[in-house]
């Protein structure tokens, strides 16, 4: 009878945040890099708005710029959960290096990997994940979150394209050397005219304009790209002509988990420096952690962190499942970088004065995260995709 009953019963299955011995110590290695290799960096970084070569050479030597490809094109084969741990890690020491990884894997080499040709596929591919940083180029001036407002104009010259226009805001913009250019060959057809082009930094006619100063993720170049004439072969067209709006669209579902990864790091870091630190404050006799009302704001802090990263995981897992996860994908953007903001403030709130000056991390943590309520889809947009799936059921 108790084989019986047990027999019946379902396989429970694990809690999401159990990682398997692989991804455990890819984690591991990752954090172990970052903390060696990266954070004794970080505030130069920041301050100079750059970053360090040899840090980009050695994410390309880790395989990190390329962790979901196979072999056959120089990367890691690993899976895109992988990639969101790494850039959770990547994060949690500094952001602008997370972002930079985040582009090149979320959403450059997945859109190759979904929509190239063989031949486009083992031209770009490999060298995305062996050497070359890439970019992902659909924001304008006047096209935000209406992207499909885009300007950026293409014209079909007979064995050669010609690319007019300017894009903004785009992340990498001064360290890649493939660019996936989104723009208009047919303005007649609206939306449906939209192409994704490869354009590289030598093509004739391109030019990588102004750098932004920013906020916040400052290491990460944020740049204007322009096109002026620019002439990019007939090969170069990345999917199907006139069908660049679904590739932004399914891509940009893909990186927000991305994102959402990013902020989840963000915070983590936020958080363990928080408590770090009341543990050694005193103040009144005792260190300030002794106080009740520090400890219900660290409590908060670490259940808006887990239940950010149960969202994160989840929609990570959906998507390497090959199940639906645009719905949670947006929930999860949404809901870790609003986290992110809250633990950073609270953060800068337990410092007090030293959490206002820059001889203390978490000033930064609170600059660094606010980019995540608005790039790859703002807050709204996410809610506005969230509630028409949920109007849709």
């Amino acid at each position: 009878m108790a084989q019986a009953q047990q027999a019946m019963e379902p396989e429970v299955a694990q809690p999401l945040t159990v990682l398997s011995e692989e991804e455990r110590l890819f984690a591991a290695s990752v954090r172990e890099f970052a903390e060696a290799e990266v954070k004794p960096y970080v505030r130069e970084m920041d301050e100079k708005q750059k970053m360090r070569p040899e840090i980009i050479a050695k994410c390309f030597e880790l395989g990190l710029m390329g962790i979901e490809p196979g072999e056959e094109y120089g990367g890691s084969g690993g899976s895109f959960f992988m990639a969101c741990l790494a850039i959770e890690e990547l994060a949690r020491v500094d952001a602008s290096l997370s972002v930079m990884v985040d582009v090149n894997n979320t959403l450059t080499i997945n859109a190759f990997l979904n929509y190239g040709n063989d031949a486009l596929k083992k031209k770009y591919i490999t060298r995305l994940a062996t050497d070359t940083v890439g970019a992902y180029c659909l924001s304008e001036a006047g096209s935000g979150s209406d992207a499909f407002a885009l300007q950026t104009r293409a014209e079909d010259k007979g064995d050669h394209y010609l690319i007019n226009g300017r894009k903004m805001w785009i992340t990498n913009g001064n360290e890649a050397g493939i660019f996936i250019v989104f723009a208009n060959l047919d303005p007649s057809k609206g939306y449906k005219g939209i192409t994704a082009f490869v354009v590289e930094k030598g093509f004739e006619g391109f030019t990588v304009g102004k750098k932004e100063d920013k906020l916040g993720i400052r290491a990460s170049s944020t740049c204007e790209l322009l096109f002026d004439n620019c002439k990019v072969p007939k090969e170069n067209v990345l999917g199907e002509v006139g069908k660049g709006y679904k590739i932004a669209i399914e891509t940009l579902n893909e990186g927000r988990i991305g994102i959402g990864a990013q902020m989840l790091g963000l915070a983590q870091a936020a958080y363990e420096a928080a408590l770090g630190y009341t543990k050694e404050r005193k103040q009144f006799g005792q260190a300030i952690c002794e106080n009740q009302g520090v400890q219900f704001q660290l409590a908060e802090m670490a259940v808006q962190i887990e239940a950010a990263r149960l969202m994160v995981y989840n929609a990570a897992r959906l998507k390497d499942a090959k199940q639906p996860f645009i719905k949670q994908a947006a929930m999860a953007k949404l809901f870790s970088s609003e986290v992110a903001e809250a633990v950073a403030s609270l953060a800068v709130n337990l410092y007090g004065g030293y959490g206002y000056v820059k001889d203390y991390p978490v000033e930064k943590y609170f600059r660094d995260c606010k980019i995540g309520q608005i790039y790859e889809g703002t807050s709204n947009m996410q809610k506005q995709t969230i509630a028409k799936m949920l109007l849709a059921e």
